[in-house]
């Protein structure tokens, strides 16, 4: 006999994850991101779980680059001093 998939649970595992990993957010922020702003009702767990788990990837993906970004965003705040120290060579 085959043991049917608990989607149940492991939407509730994947929100305990989120939280985890994001404490600040909301599960509501969670939810509704990973909906799209949907409407939920007709929706079923497994259909559910994977649009967690989309989001949950997206997080993970878009952490990443948000630290790239203020790495970035700093050095450009450093760019005048850059460019007085070439220009201070030259001479």
């Amino acid at each position: 006999m085959i043991k049917k998939p608990n989607y149940y649970y492991q939407i509730i595992q994947t929100l305990n994850r989120l939280y985890k990993s994001h404490p600040s957010y909301t599960i509501g922020r969670h939810i509704s991101t990973a909906s799209d702003g949907s409407n939920l009702w007709g929706v079923s767990d497994k259909e559910f779980l994977h649009a967690l788990h989309k989001y949950e990837l997206s997080l993970e993906i878009d952490i990443n680059h948000n630290e790239d970004v203020e790495d970035i965003i700093k050095g450009g705040m450093n760019l005048e001093t850059l460019f007085s120290n070439d220009e201070e060579e030259e001479y």
